[in-house]
């Protein structure tokens, strides 16, 4: 058989990917552990994220890939800056940003957007004004007196 020097690479890659987490438990570790933490305590998760959150972080990992098998290693890989960019994209679902959003109707002068779920209210020219999941249009009395306060403890001018 004939392999492509590009297959042949991303197949070394893959196997130091592999063979860089399999590495020797310590004596004393549980079976199945697969990541002692750094105050050293051992675990058995099936992924990293987490693994020791509460115990200082992962010292090593020792098992079980990751959920997510890890990719090879692209031969022609698009350039370095795009890549930061992608994965922090493809890591959080965006928020959709207020400052494009349209403000729900009814709003006006005299009336805040008081927030349901949070018991903050919002003065007319903020940015969150008639933007958020929940909410309805009071005046500012009427959400004092529902327990609310302004955003950022800022009482509304006018």
């Amino acid at each position: 058989m004939n392999f492509s020097p590009k297959t042949l690479l991303a197949a070394a890659g893959l196997l130091a990917v592999l063979g860089a987490q399999a590495q020797q438990l310590p004596a004393g570790a549980p079976a199945g552990t697969t990541v002692q933490c750094k105050d050293g305590s051992f675990a058995s998760p099936d992924t990293k994220s987490g693994a020791c959150r509460g115990h200082k972080g992962i010292q090593t990992w020792y098992g079980k890939a990751d959920a997510k098998p890890a990719a090879a290693p692209a031969v022609a890989a698009a350039p370095a800056a795009a890549a930061p960019a992608a994965a922090a994209a493809a890591a959080k679902p965006a928020r959709p940003d207020p400052a494009t959003m349209a403000a729900a109707p009814g709003g006006g002068a005299g009336k805040v957007w008081a927030n349901d779920e949070t018991k903050v209210y919002h003065c007319m020219g903020d940015r969150y004004y008639g933007k958020t999941k929940k909410g309805e249009y009071l005046s500012e009395a009427e959400a004092k007196a529902k327990g609310m306060h302004a955003s950022h403890n800022k009482a509304c001018t006018g």
